[in-house]
């Protein structure tokens, strides 16, 4: 049985609450959706709807990485700033248009924290 959104989202907060400049992600697609992957636990995931896979594209992005194909997967090397940033953007609801003005300062924190380059790895 995999993990729940809610399980993995209380082991994100776990990792970000220690601030580390260098954490190293895995973002996967499988036939349900997107999860982001930590040593091989889920930090979060997004869920195979609409909604879901904007927020998985938008985490990509913010990732410095492009989405995996389905049943792929690609690492990325980010501080604990731009994870808690990508957490926020997995858990917006595409539904509402408020979503996204806090997306466009999400990402643009994000790209700031990344630097000018990817840390994909």
């Amino acid at each position: 049985m995999s993990t729940s959104r809610k399980r993995a989202l209380e082991y994100a907060d776990e990792i970000i609450s220690v601030p580390r400049a260098h954490v190293r992600l895995t973002l996967r697609q499988i036939k349900d959706g997107v999860t982001l992957l930590h040593r091989g636990r889920a930090l979060t995931r997004c869920y195979l709807t609409r909604s879901g896979m904007r927020a998985a594209r938008y985490m990509a992005e913010a990732l410095g990485v492009a989405l995996p194909p389905l049943g792929q997967s690609v690492d990325a090397l980010v501080s604990t700033g731009v994870l808690w940033r990508v957490v926020s953007i997995s858990c917006l609801d595409f539904r509402k248009p408020e979503s996204y003005p806090l997306l466009e300062r999400l990402m643009e924190e994000a790209t700031m924290q990344r630097g000018s380059g990817s840390d994909a790895v």
